[in-house]
């Protein structure tokens, strides 16, 4: 019975030293392992006591997803205390809204509030399930700190006059219908030193007569077209990127459109996947790469060698052997073959 006790007092007194040293740990070195938990568990420890009250409102980096069960507490967290947060710098916010019920005037103060934390990261998915608002404030289109921007889903794009994105290098657009090709080069006129572009087109995208990307300092662009799409690009794909090193275009739709792009020697790496009958020119931009992927449902047309073409991907998710034959005979130099099975 004695050894015991001895036991469990030797239990309880090595727990109470474990508090002792986080609690003899400075502010600092606290704020730093909270920023190693979920937003939402770096907030809970604001109950442990008046020293962890405040800490997470330090944090440099937040991220805030709504559910259906959360989404009146976290308006209500953030209504109360965002406009509290005291970090100088925040490097990433990120806020997830997948349900009905958000003020857009509540959605726009909490993003304002951010973005003059000299915000450097700033990550949106709305999901309202209903006409949406613009939610998104001006003073994002004047961010001088924001380097990275991520929008998705029903989020409109209202680029001011006469405004500036001067440290944006990565921009990622995965936006409904209501998003066009006048939005996005109204968008990419304002970013002077853009290096990486993702665009996502929904589905239920309507009209959209011409697509220009021109970008000079653009190094790698991702553009993707749904096989569903209501998209119609009906005269013209232009790509204007001199800087480019990789190219990713995945047309799934079953329609063809004309395909313009200038200018790319700088070109290494290249992924095609095409679903329409004529690829030739596709084809006859990318060939100077060295790393090809490509998914094709036909053989695009004489004429062509890619004389710097090492390293080759084709897919099998149909019969490409006539596809294979073409490539291997207008590749002298590769070096490298595989055949593998698309996932898109």
């Amino acid at each position: 019975m004695v050894k015991k006790r001895k036991t469990k007092s030797k239990t309880v007194s090595s727990a109470c030293k474990g508090v002792d040293k986080i609690s003899g740990l400075s502010d600092d070195l606290l704020v730093k392992i909270l920023s190693f938990l979920p937003t939402k568990a770096a907030v809970s420890t604001s109950l442990l006591s008046k020293r962890w009250e405040c800490l997470w409102m330090w944090l440099p980096n937040l991220k805030f997803v709504s559910w259906v069960s959360e989404a009146k507490s976290l308006q209500r967290f953030l209504n109360r205390n965002l406009p509290l947060h005291r970090a100088p710098v925040i490097e990433s916010f990120q806020l997830h809204i997948n349900t009905r019920g958000f003020k857009p005037g509540d959605i726009k103060l909490w993003l304002v509030i951010a973005l003059s934390r000299h915000l450097r990261k700033l990550e949106i998915r709305y999901d309202p399930y209903s006409n949406k608002p613009n939610i998104l404030p001006s003073s994002l289109y004047t961010c001088k700190s924001l380097v990275t921007l991520k929008l998705r889903g029903s989020i409109r794009l209202d680029v001011p006059r006469r405004v500036c994105l001067p440290s944006l290098k990565t921009l990622q657009l995965l936006l409904d219908k209501y998003f066009d090709g006048e939005s996005l080069q109204r968008l990419l006129s304002i970013c002077p030193i853009l290096e990486d572009l993702e665009v996502y087109f929904d589905s239920e995208n309507d009209d959209m007569d011409l697509l220009t990307v021109n970008v000079p300092s653009l190094q790698s662009l991702s553009l993707c077209i749904p096989s569903d799409s209501g998209c119609l690009f009906n005269e013209l794909l232009v790509i204007n990127a001199p800087s480019l090193k990789y190219l990713k275009l995945e047309d799934l739709a079953d329609f063809g459109h004309s395909c313009m792009i200038e200018n790319m020697p700088n070109l290494e790496e290249a992924y095609v996947d095409v679903r329409y009958p004529d690829i030739s020119s596709h084809i006859g931009l990318i060939t100077s790469v060295k790393r090809l992927t490509i998914c094709s449902e036909t053989v695009y047309g004489d004429g062509f060698v890619f004389n710097q073409l090492e390293h080759l991907t084709l897919c099998v998710c149909t019969d490409k052997l006539n596809l294979l034959v073409r490539l291997l005979e207008d590749s002298p130099n590769l070096r490298v073959l595989d055949i593998v099975e698309m996932d898109h």
